[in-house]
């Protein structure tokens, strides 16, 4: 079994390594990490939860490390990562703070929706390492904070939801200013042919990695879906967390009010719960995500703008309150769960006008998710005799017997409700 210490990686980075309790690579940071040494350009397809981050940020810093001379002056700007959210711009530069903890290198984080003072003031004082995302960066460029002249390695993550989200004109913009020496790495977890258009205008000659197919779930994720009316599925939600095996629940919903919405639903019902979306501030973002890693809240009601930038190592339930319209949203979201090899459960709400978006996800992951017909909120003309109301409502058989959705019933007995195992 190959680990950290056949990769090449000096004594610092093993050492923090080691520090972090990381022992063996995950298979893309087995794979990438000798090609990125070699300071070859990389394009990387990758689903969420597969160690993507620490495949890029360890040979970065190593080669920052291994190229460092003395400073004269205010550092510059060698190495910049773009990422789509705010979130996960936190979370890189965490893994960049613990990878290079025993390094000289210094770090800093830009994003939008808090005051620019703390983060000019870092640059003012020279870093080596940006992580932003595009729209902040390029205010701060056009400030005359940044100067991208030196950047030596350019790291594009998340790619396809970059898109998604609006920021292809952003990222042009970033390009073009690039030094055109460069090592580049282009991440992203689907590849359809906007994003390898996007590629091609970015990399070089590049080495490819590819750890799982595109656009594919995880199998360590047990999914299913419940067929409910649109008006019965805050009930729903209310059942299934009666649950005491789900300690805690990430949900998804399309909208910021939607989002708010349940949280005042849950707290009703004695459910405590906070909610994420972009119309909090970075500060309350951060505080609802760090109380719901700390399991004082039992769930955290988000929409799709965190669904990349949500990283609990022991999260085991995700719930799609409203079946996303965007196929590959579908997989953004359950890779929430069922991270690094762990177990994880998705159950996702499908009311009639759902149905199509249900059936491009099944096209797109190329499997048929089971359904639970068993449950006390059906689909009228759809889903089978449910339990009665109140019978076994708390307890795991009113989450039984799921079918797939384009079949007849089945007595298989649906165990995604059980608690993860690590």
């Amino acid at each position: 079994m190959i680990s950290f210490n056949d990769l090449g990686l000096i004594d610092p980075i093993k050492k923090a390594l080691a520090a972090e309790g990381y022992t063996t690579p995950t298979p893309i940071q087995q794979k990438a990490i000798p090609l990125l040494l070699q300071k070859k350009d990389l394009l990387g397809c990758a689903q969420t939860g597969t160690g993507k981050t620490a495949a890029f940020a360890i040979p970065i810093l190593q080669l920052l490390h291994n190229q460092q001379s003395p400073i004269v002056g205010v550092r510059k700007v060698k190495a910049l990562i773009v990422t789509p959210t705010r979130e996960l711009a936190i979370q890189i530069g965490e893994s960049f703070a613990a990878y290079g903890k025993f390094l000289h290198l210094r770090h800093t984080v830009i994003f939008g929706g808090v005051g620019q003072k703390a983060q000019t003031d870092a640059l003012q004082k020279g870093v080596d390492i940006i992580i932003a995302t595009p729209g902040r960066l390029l205010d701060l460029m056009n400030q005359r904070f940044i100067s991208l002249k030196d950047v030596s390695f350019f790291v594009l993550d998340e790619a396809d939801r970059m898109l998604d989200m609006g920021f292809v004109h952003d990222v042009k913009k970033l390009i073009a200013v690039l030094p055109t020496r460069r090592q580049s790495l282009f991440f992203s977890a689907t590849m359809p042919p906007s994003i390898v258009q996007l590629a091609d205008t970015i990399l070089r000659d590049p080495e490819k990695v590819e750890v799982t197919p595109v656009s594919s779930t995880a199998d360590t994720i047990n999914q299913a879906v419940y067929f409910v009316d649109k008006n019965s599925k805050n009930e729903l939600l209310l059942h299934v967390l009666n649950d005491k095996n789900i300690e805690t629940a990430l949900v998804f919903t399309r909208t910021k009010h939607g989002a708010d919405k349940i949280v005042k639903l849950l707290v009703g019902h004695k459910i405590k719960a906070e909610a994420i979306h972009g119309n909090k501030s970075q500060n309350a973002r951060q505080r609802a995500l760090e109380n719901f890693k700390a399991k004082s809240i039992r769930v955290l009601v988000a929409t799709d703008i965190a669904a990349r930038g949500i990283d609990i190592d022991e999260l085991a339930h995700v719930i799609n309150f409203e079946i996303p319209n965007i196929s590959e949203t579908y997989v953004h979201r359950i890779g929430r769960t069922g991270r690094a090899g762990a177990n994880g459960t998705a159950f996702s709400f499908c009311d009639a006008d759902e149905k199509e978006f249900l059936k491009d996800i099944h096209k797109l992951i190329g499997k048929t998710i089971p359904v639970i017909d068993e449950h006390p909120f059906p689909l009228l003309g759809f889903a089978t005799p449910a339990v009665k109301k109140g019978g076994n409502s708390g307890s795991s058989q009113g989450h039984r017997r799921p079918k797939p959705a384009n079949a007849g019933g089945s007595n298989r007995k649906f165990s995604g409700n059980r608690k993860r195992t690590e």
